[in-house]
């Protein structure tokens, strides 16, 4: 692709400068964000996104754009369920509606710096390693398996690592503003809401473990995988507080990201088999007959599977609603049923 030094570090000062600009024009006053200024912004990044993806496309070539605009779909597909679990964490820690910005913004810097790791590494691995599409395609087929049958059994503001936090620090029970420590008798503590950030900081970390392989399926260019985390990233708080009510009726989003897991990580095993050189797998050789799944496939198949898991959810849940509705005029009719 042809990425020069000069253009990766305007690429990260540009997405810094995004990140201070949020934080001092929307965050640093603690307060809840209307519908209007959460949809203006969403829409604002999603665009923007949009539009660098065409600048990929037209300037390196439309191979890679279609590698940037799969992995975009497929991380905001996984940032949206990094939204439903940051949900359940400030849910759990009662933070308080204006300061949930706070904890969000910084959530999201952690899971773009942890991402950034991932992506170094990530990159150095496959530039020597071969074997390791192996390994990221069986990962994936293991965290989809996860996805699709354990999400949702655990509260993470409550789990073994929180409680173990717990036990290390001293914990205020109380909220002081949006400030992370008290003094109370001469004594520090911690406030819930270093907690709170500290338990997204933990999510962010088992998020990246499948965010960076799933992206890594899709594209080699580590410039394409940054690229589509960050702006996956922006406008991440944003959409929060506009499809907050929303997150909680996509009941089917982990099976269709558990499916979309499942797709990359047979794809990256096809290709470890199309270049591969593991002395026990073909004696080291090829096996050129295994298919190559082109990147236009892939996309659509994303698309088609957040499309698909989207319209199962809301029809369950506006079918769920209209038979509760139902239930509840059945019961009222009994009740006030005229007497013999």
């Amino acid at each position: 692709m042809g990425v020069t030094p000069l253009i990766w570090i305007i690429t990260i000062a540009v997405t810094i400068a995004f990140f201070v600009f949020e934080f001092f024009v929307h965050v640093r006053k603690p307060h809840e964000p209307t519908i209007g200024e959460s949809a203006r912004w969403s829409a604002f990044y999603i665009g923007l996104a949009l539009l660098f993806g065409v600048g990929i496309g037209v300037f390196s070539g439309w191979t890679y754009g279609g590698e940037y605009f799969a992995g975009y779909l497929t991380e905001k597909a996984l940032s949206i369920d990094n939204l439903f679990v940051f949900l359940i964490i400030m849910t759990g820690f009662a933070v308080p509606k204006k300061y949930q910005q706070k904890v969000l913004m910084i959530g999201i810097v952690i899971a773009l710096i942890m991402r950034g790791g991932f992506i170094a590494v990530g990159a150095a691995l496959i530039e020597n390693f071969s074997w390791i599409f192996y390994l990221f395609g069986a990962l994936l087929l293991f965290l989809a398996y996860k996805q699709a049958f354990s999400h949702g059994d655990s509260d993470p503001a409550n789990g073994k690592f929180m409680q173990f936090v717990r036990r290390i620090l001293p914990v205020s029970e109380e909220y002081n503003g949006d400030k992370m420590t008290v003094r109370k008798d001469g004594k520090r503590f911690v406030t819930p809401m270093l907690l709170v950030i500290i338990a997204i900081g933990f999510i962010d970390l088992v998020f990246a473990v499948d965010s960076i392989p799933a992206i890594y399926g899709l594209t080699k260019e580590a410039y394409i995988v940054f690229t589509a985390n960050a702006f996956a990233l922006m406008g991440l708080r944003q959409l929060y507080f506009l499809i907050g009510g929303l997150l909680e009726r996509l009941v089917y989003l982990a099976q269709g990201l558990a499916v979309i897991l499942a797709f990359i990580g047979v794809k990256l095993v096809f290709h470890a088999l199309h270049v591969n050189e593991v002395p026990f797998i073909n004696g080291g050789e090829p096996l050129l007959w295994v298919p190559e799944i082109p990147i236009w496939f892939s996309l659509l198949f994303i698309a088609a599977t957040v499309a698909v898991a989207t319209w199962l959810s809301l029809r369950k849940t506006r079918n769920d609603a209209q038979k509760a509705d139902r239930t509840t005029f059945d019961d009222e009719k009994v009740i006030h049923a005229p007497e013999d």
